[in-house]
């Protein structure tokens, strides 16, 4: 059977798509589609469907969430607080599959940040 290989792209509406855009370059690195596509390393990709009641996501009418991978959330989430962007952690939120945090674009949409668990070995 032919499968998909990775998520190709991430479509959604924004007030200011510029701006948005620029601030997802500025403090998480991915590149606008217009200097050059941003390219992921390796690694996994989850596809998740949550129940439509859901908190998870943050407010009622919020439909998605991009949760992003990085090598060292410590070192993310200070940077981010130094820009003077608000980082929320709970303990409950990391597992034996990584640590997570969560960040909300200008927008208001939710990202989640996912520092993957060293696999053993």
């Amino acid at each position: 059977m032919e499968k998909v290989t990775g998520i190709g792209g991430l479509f959604f509406r924004a007030k200011d798509p510029q701006a948005l855009m620029a601030w997802y370059d500025r403090h998480l690195g991915v590149t606008p589609v217009s200097t050059a596509p941003w390219r992921q390393e390796e690694g996994y990709t989850v596809l998740a469907p949550f129940p439509e009641d859901t908190d998870y996501f943050g407010r009622p009418e919020q439909g998605w969430m991009i949760n992003f991978r990085v090598n060292d959330l410590d070192a993310m989430t200070a940077q981010l607080t130094e820009a003077g962007i608000a980082v929320e952690t709970r303990p409950e939120w990391d597992s034996d599959i990584g640590r997570f945090a969560r960040i909300a674009d200008p927008e208001g949409n939710p990202v989640e940040l996912w520092e993957p668990a060293t696999p053993p070995g």
